[in-house]
């Protein structure tokens, strides 16, 4: 029946444009959040009933076209557009923008899951190591000591600050420089590069899920660039990725402009389909009346 085709169609539009204001929503929400990337939703027709299939011409009888009726709309993706936020200056060293392409990878050190992120707001914890504000380990190559250099062959692990000191000597300062590279300032006036920072292109960045905290995981399902997770050429600038700015950070993406406007035009479709069932409902009342 036509009428409960409505009804269905409208109920479609009801639950797919909620979907797109939590979409929205969402975005809005994460205006100010460090390295966030949006979301857009898109949208796809229902299936349609067919009443009459088409038919090709046979000489003497000319072609027949199809006749369909629609069932409603339907949520087809929820996209994130990982375009470049601005990055702001903090004077943090700590705090490290990605200028280009590519994420940090973070390890957390109870279960061995690894996360990519493009929030760049560390710290040195209480043991050295450089970690998220929730406390995963950022991942790059580390000399382990204050004698090791950092070599294409050094080891990727957990980044840790003042291993294996000078004898006599104390950490006074670090700095990080556009290729990820941690150096170490010390109290004898000496110094050594003891870390580097490693950053991670993806091929297929739309695999990447969303786990709160600004981490993405299925890392693997995205693609790796190098055959795996930091296992080829990762050096900040290097294999087209971008470099480090220390002591900045990366803002959120969501252009309020455009969000706001979205936000009016799916708030309308959704007001329109809410119509729809009323108008429905609507005549089948007077269907109903009908018998008295």
């Amino acid at each position: 029946m036509s009428l409960i085709g409505t009804l269905t169609s409208g109920v479609s539009a009801l639950r797919t444009f909620g979907k797109g204001l939590e979409v929205i929503g969402a975005n809005i929400a994460n205006v100010n959040t460090t390295g966030y990337k949006s979301s857009t939703a898109s949208f796809a027709e229902s299936f349609s009933n067919t009443l009459r299939g088409s038919a090709p011409s046979n000489g003497s009888v000319s072609s027949q076209s199809a006749t369909q009726v629609g069932t409603g709309v339907q949520l087809s993706g929820i996209s994130t557009n990982f375009n470049q936020g601005a990055l702001n200056s903090t004077g943090v060293t700590t705090d490290l923008g990605i200028s280009g392409s590519g994420f940090f990878i973070v390890k957390d050190a109870t279960g061995g899951s690894q996360f990519a992120t493009r929030d760049g707001q560390f710290r040195v914890d209480d043991n050295g190591f450089l970690v998220t504000q929730g406390g995963l380990r950022v991942q790059g190559k580390s000399g382990g000591t204050y004698a090791a250099s950092i070599t294409a062959a050094s080891p990727v692990g957990d980044i840790r600050v003042g291993q294996g000191l000078p004898a006599g000597t104390e950490l006074q300062s670090i700095s990080i420089d556009k290729g990820g590279n941690l150096i170490e300032f010390y109290s004898d006036g000496t110094s050594q590069t003891t870390n580097r920072v490693q950053l991670q292109n993806f091929n297929d960045t739309s695999a990447l899920m969303r786990e709160g905290s600004n981490l993405y995981s299925a890392l693997d399902n995205a693609g790796p660039v190098g055959g795996g997770i930091l296992a080829g050429n990762n050096d900040p600038g290097a294999s087209g990725l971008g470099k480090i700015q220390s002591g900045t950070l990366e803002s959120s993406n969501v252009d309020l402009t455009q969000q706001f406007s979205d936000l009016i035009t799916t708030q309308r479709s959704f007001q329109a389909g809410s119509r729809l069932i009323t108008v429905s409902d609507t005549v089948l009342e007077d269907i109903v009346n009908l018998k008295r």
